[in-house]
């Protein structure tokens, strides 16, 4: 791939949508002639992605780069180490051209900080969001400015970000790739006491996913990172991209995927609605003798519990270090966290093993509620 080329839409996608923060265009040039000679003197590639570049949500360190997360009193504070992510995906061959735009503190569902501005949608950039907190690394990639993207989610930071730009997205299960090395403005290990971040990949085909996704899985974070589980094998990559984990169950018996319209409190959107549609009829079209689908009635899941309990863990730390780091510059909240982010007095053990219980509590039913009462595989 011709490093150089890519650089240039970078920049261009930048000057559009300001999808950027850090711009690393020197360091990956210069990556790019190592990779090169060292395909020349060995006749071998150092690994799957080796020539591509990718770049990072601002929330990874690089060693020698601001991770600012969109705060102001964070800029001009430089990594000592790489995130592993970031080491892990320089040991398969990829060139790191640049980090990507966020919210202020990443709490935001629409990307824009008082350092680097808003993200922009490509496709509307008057009037449609970008998306948050991925949004700066959606852009980038929905503007083919990078092959592919990591970012983090809690509550549909990558999810979100994917589908207003029109690519995809992955947020894996907890403990399946490593968060160390992760600036988000808050105190070490905070979010283990609320609702933890997930690293995944942003990309424009499943097939990059299943890519990224598979030299993660190969760069056995576990032997670094004791909050990765230690499993080999947990990613499958398919030629089949309705099915890519299950092809052995359709050996044994029809695989039952579960239908759940909505949470049972927001209708979704129209689109929405009928992306669900369409795909429900290609499968039942193209792969009736292999797939039962079963509907599932929301009210009786337990989801109208979720978000509220949620929001308890966001806040249960109580927001004083973020606020303070906020106000030691007298920079203002952005507008989407002005009337939402408050300081409050932290739950005390007490409060916090009252939630810790509902959230089992919740946990359980909805695994009684979906999976197990319904005896299904799939969830969508």
């Amino acid at each position: 791939m011709n490093v150089a080329f890519l650089l240039q839409r970078a920049a261009i996608a930048n000057q559009l949508t300001s999808c950027l923060t850090e711009i690393l265009f020197a360091s990956a040039l210069d990556r790019a002639a190592f990779l090169d000679a060292h395909l020349a003197q060995t006749g071998q590639t150092l690994g799957p992605l080796h020539g591509l570049p990718i770049s990072v949500k601002d929330t990874f360190d690089i060693r020698g780069i601001d991770s600012s997360v969109g705060i102001s009193a964070l800029a001009f504070h430089s990594a000592q180490d790489n995130a592993l992510v970031v080491d892990t995906l320089l040991a398969a061959g990829a060139v790191i051209h640049c980090k990507t735009n966020v919210p202020q503190s990443m709490l935001a569902l629409d990307s824009v900080n008082n350092i680097f501005g808003r993200v922009l949608n490509p496709r509307n950039r008057r009037q449609w969001t970008a998306g948050g907190s991925s949004g700066g690394e959606a852009v980038l990639v929905a503007m083919r400015g990078s092959v592919m993207g990591a970012g983090t989610d809690v509550g549909g930071s990558i999810r979100i970000p994917a589908f207003v730009n029109g690519i995809v997205g992955i947020k894996p299960g907890k403990g399946r790739i490593s968060a160390k090395g992760l600036i988000t403005g808050q105190l070490p290990a905070a979010g283990k006491v609320g609702l933890e971040a997930c690293v995944g990949p942003i990309a424009r085909t499943i097939d990059d996913l299943g890519l990224f996704m598979e030299v993660i899985e190969n760069g056995r974070m576990w032997e670094v990172d004791p909050e990765v589980k230690a499993e080999e094998g947990w990613w499958t990559r398919s030629p089949d991209p309705v099915l890519p984990l299950f092809t052995k169950l359709q050996a044994e018996k029809p695989l039952r995927i579960g239908i759940l319209p909505s949470d049972g409190i927001t209708t979704p959107l129209p689109p929405v609605t009928a992306a669900l549609h369409r795909l429900t009829q290609q499968l039942h079209t193209h792969h009736k003798p292999t797939i039962k689908l079963i509907p599932i009635n929301p009210t009786a899941t337990g989801f109208s519990a979720s978000q509220s309990l949620a929001n308890k863990f966001f806040s249960a730390e109580g927001s004083a270090h973020l606020l303070s780091l906020i106000s030691s510059t007298s920079e203002p909240l952005i507008p989407w966290l002005s009337p939402r982010l408050r300081q409050k007095p932290p739950a005390t053990l007490d409060q916090f093993r009252a939630l810790l219980a509902r959230r089992d509590a919740l946990q359980t039913r909805l695994l009684r509620t979906i999976w197990k009462d319904n005896d299904i595989d799939i969830l969508i």
